[in-house]
């Protein structure tokens, strides 16, 4: 259904850094890039190494005046499709390193399924994240 997702970053450096790092234990990479340092609408995207983008990045100049936050409200998050339990507990571990909070460790969510596995995170600029297997090992 979606071609791709765009988040405004304050500071499309930190923000490269951090999702570099984090998405990497996943498999996705960065699949282009329009770095121009200081500038307004430079944008980078990342997807699986010879694809297109899914999630987009695009440096933005404020935040958003009613919530002081360029970040969605209450109940928006993304979640990214992992490949094992071990990539969920890596990505995990590099948000953290890179930036990121702590919004739920990596561990079974039998709540949510038998087989769900996921580890949350709220990146530099307040975006609620998620990595996620949901299949049997």
């Amino acid at each position: 259904m979606l071609h791709h997702i765009s988040l405004g970053v304050t500071d499309l450096a930190r923000a490269v850094t951090f999702y570099d790092t984090a998405l990497a234990p996943l498999g996705y990479v960065r699949v282009w890039s329009d770095m121009r340092p200081g500038e307004d609408d430079q944008a980078v995207g990342y997807g699986v190494p010879g694809g297109d983008d899914k999630l987009a990045l695009k440096q933005v100049s404020a935040a958003v005046p009613a919530t002081g936050s360029l970040a969605p409200g209450a109940g928006y998050h993304f979640a990214f499709a992992a490949p094992s339990r071990a990539a969920i507990d890596a990505f995990y571990h590099a948000a953290l390193s890179h930036g990121g909070i702590d919004n739920g460790p990596p561990g079974p969510r039998p709540h949510y399924g038998d087989h769900y596995y996921a580890a949350f995170v709220i990146d530099p600029d307040g975006n609620r994240i998620e990595a996620v297997m949901n299949s049997a090992m």
